[in-house]
């Protein structure tokens, strides 16, 4: 039995996976974000304890049999956020997290400072990843940075408190823009446009590694027979793939949930700042992976559902999408949160263009399923600008439940989606696989399986044909409209 735990920025979930990949049991905690100024987005470290524990002890309630049975743990999560340890393990101040946007001027001045951290790091400097947070808390709280003796990431704080152990691992560390990606160690350079040394980092580990064991006062507590491996987990993306199986060169997800992923796993590094695609390492050795984001992707159809329609079932306004005539339907760009890639645009803005007297309810909808859909498309071709070929990805993610919506996707992206049978069961998942590598040592290719696929939608070659004039169209309007956005 193996013990896979997601912290996530809305909710700490638990779940309870056997040695034949069935879930046995899960829950899940909400969590709460406190915005203390605009901008800011911050949570407290003890909240997630409270919630991890919280969720096992409801584990406990329902399988307790099985929870005994446990062998190893692992823990993914949130990406990004900054949670700073002065040198008793003591946390200074709440955590910043990923959709924190408050060091917009600290990335301009940290990519000055070092010309070569986007091939370093392969990423662009970003408010959301960790280094210019602590460039804008070195600037604004000094009394708190001078303080610092270690710097966590969300999910390994949570392993600290499981284990007593410092550490963190390669997909997560990637995303901190600190981490020499394509040599898979602290950057030194980095590191000190911050103010920073490696000796304030954790150790790194790759994800499948053990770290330590289960501290002996919550084996007590949770009822375990034995003192559990702790492997070193992964980021959430990271984690999803090694869920779905997508370990392998040309493995690959979409993710069509409130954002937009494309996630492929690659057997190298292969960086496209330029056009924002995230080029990080992936959970297990050797193996690094690419992904696009798109930010508003079920979000704008919730948009329209509520605010614009004035209704209340998504799935039904998708459904409605199915009814209307493309040709008079209007084009939507999907940013009603600004955009990532390809554009890595904070200031665009959504957009429906070509609305006449005979747009209807159903002709919104297919146009925000299409706009979703195209925006996916200029992620993959950012993919593919970085040499990068993908020919089938698995299908998670809410709105990958409408079939309808998924043929757009694939036709307009040009590669096959592969919808599983068992749902998706998100990073907590993909957090057992791990934690079972660690304990047994088995070959990844035996427990990171693609999972049993039920349909396979291929790519239409006719819907593909007339989707490409309405594709060519959307990108001219960012194009011809980007300087009045903001």
């Amino acid at each position: 039995m193996y013990l896979g735990i997601d912290l996530g920025t809305s909710e700490v979930k638990a779940l309870l996976v056997d040695d034949e990949q069935a879930v046995v049991a899960s829950h899940g905690v909400k969590l709460a974000i406190s915005r203390p100024a605009p901008q800011h987005s911050e949570q407290h470290p003890d909240d997630w304890v409270q919630a991890l524990d919280a969720a096992v002890a409801a584990l406990k309630a329902a399988a307790p049999a099985a929870l005994a049975e446990v062998r190893a743990i692992a823990v993914s999560g949130q990406m990004h956020g900054a949670v700073l340890l002065d040198a008793e393990h003591r946390v200074l101040r709440p955590a910043i997290l990923w959709n924190d946007t408050r060091s917009h001027a600290e990335c301009a001045e940290l990519e000055a400072a070092v010309p070569q951290a986007r091939a370093i790091g392969g990423n662009l400097m970003m408010p959301g990843f960790t280094a210019p947070k602590l460039a804008w808390l070195r600037k604004h709280e000094p009394d708190v940075h001078a303080r610092v003796a270690t710097v966590m990431l969300p999910k390994d704080y949570l392993v600290l408190h499981l284990t007593g152990t410092l550490s963190t691992e390669m997909s997560d560390a990637a995303g901190t823009l600190w981490l020499d990606v394509a040599q898979r160690d602290w950057s030194d350079r980095l590191l000190a446009a911050t103010g920073l040394v490696r000796t304030q980092m954790p150790p790194l580990h790759e994800g499948s590694e053990p770290v330590g064991s289960l501290r002996e006062a919550l084996r007590a507590r949770w009822g375990l027979r034995r003192a559990a491996i702790v492997a070193a987990g992964a980021a959430d993306n990271a984690a999803s793939g090694v869920g779905v199986g997508a370990v392998e060169a040309g493995q690959g997800f979409v993710s069509l949930g409130s954002s937009g992923v494309i996630f492929v796993a690659n057997d190298r590094f292969a960086p496209n700042p330029a056009q924002a695609v995230h080029a990080f390492c992936h959970a297990l050795p050797q193996r690094w992976l690419q992904m696009t984001v798109t930010l508003s992707a079920t979000t704008s159809l919730s948009w329209l559902t509520h605010n614009v329609l004035g209704r209340t079932s998504e799935a039904e306004v998708a459904r409605s999408a199915e009814s209307a005539d493309p040709a008079q339907a209007p084009i939507f760009l999907p940013y009603l949160n600004g955009e990532r890639t390809p554009h890595n645009d904070a200031a665009a803005q959504g957009m429906f263009f070509g609305l006449t007297t005979r747009t209807d309810a159903a002709a919104l909808a297919y146009a925000v399923l299409e706009g979703v859909a195209f925006s996916l498309a200029d992620g993959h071709a950012a993919l593919e600008a970085a040499g990068t070929r993908l020919s089938e990805a698995t299908l998670v993610g809410g709105g990958g439940r409408s079939r309808f919506w998924a043929g757009l996707v694939s036709a307009a992206c040009g590669f096959a989606l592969v919808r599983p049978q068992a749902g998706d069961l998100g990073g907590a998942f993909g957090a057992a696989r791990l934690a079972r590598l660690a304990a047994t040592g088995e070959p990844v290719a035996d427990v990171c399986r693609p999972l049993a696929a039920a349909e396979r939608i291929d790519p239409d070659a006719a819907l593909a044909a007339r989707l490409a004039p309405r594709l060519a169209r959307y990108r001219r309007l960012y194009r011809n409209n980007r300087n009045d956005f903001g």
